[in-house]
């Protein structure tokens, strides 16, 4: 065995992978410059940056119900939330604050991996620099809110399959309170007449 054998071996597999990246386009890893911004690379679909909470049709619709676990998995805290109550103080199943400290926020996605209500996930928008940190990176709820319109366009598959999964939910639950609905309409049976009594 010659001594350097490895680090020669090593050095040719560099080389070659060197030489032959002239050779291959931007998709198969080869050099290239891109000119940003005028030219932008195409996204991958599991890319992740910041997060954003979903909403069906309108912002009133939101999927988020302030259950807290995003905020409680978050690992560097950056998520607060408060509930929102009604007149009477009783709770409503959506946040009045939901905020989302992006200085702090590591991009790890686990708020999205925890969310049991498909309600909050990692958005493709990275071209959020801003000189003022204590503000402008401090999202709050209508900063957070976008359409299950742009899920679909920036996640496809994954929001088909949140799409598909909802749709049968939605359908078990209206089939149960059918059934139900059904069972309270139903006439009850009539109990048997009793019997006359003897004359005395």
């Amino acid at each position: 065995m010659i001594f350097g054998s490895g680090i020669l071996k090593g050095m040719l597999v560099t080389l070659k992978n060197f030489t032959s990246s002239y050779f291959k386009g931007p998709d198969e890893g080869g050099l290239f410059t891109v000119q940003y911004p005028e030219k932008r690379l195409p996204e991958k679909e599991n890319f992740r940056n910041f997060p954003f909470l979903v909403f069906d049709n309108t912002p009133d619709n939101l999927r988020c119900v302030a259950c807290d676990i995003c905020a409680k998995e978050c690992p560097p805290k950056c998520i607060y939330i408060v509930r929102e109550f009604d007149k009477e103080g009783r709770p409503l199943k959506r946040p009045a604050t939901f905020d989302i400290d992006l200085t702090v926020c590591m991009n790890c996605g686990f708020c999205e991996e925890a969310c049991p209500f498909d309600a909050i996930y990692m958005d493709h928008d990275f071209e959020i620099a801003n000189a003022d940190r204590h503000d402008k990176l401090l999202y709050h709820k209508d900063d957070l809110l976008k359409s299950n319109e742009y899920f679909r366009k920036i996640r496809p598959t994954n929001a088909s399959a949140v799409d598909a999964r909802r749709h049968e939910a939605e359908e078990k639950k209206k089939a149960a309170a059918a059934a139900v609905a059904a069972k309270a309409a139903a006439p009850k049976p009539t109990p048997p007449a009793a019997p006359n009594s003897p004359a005395a």
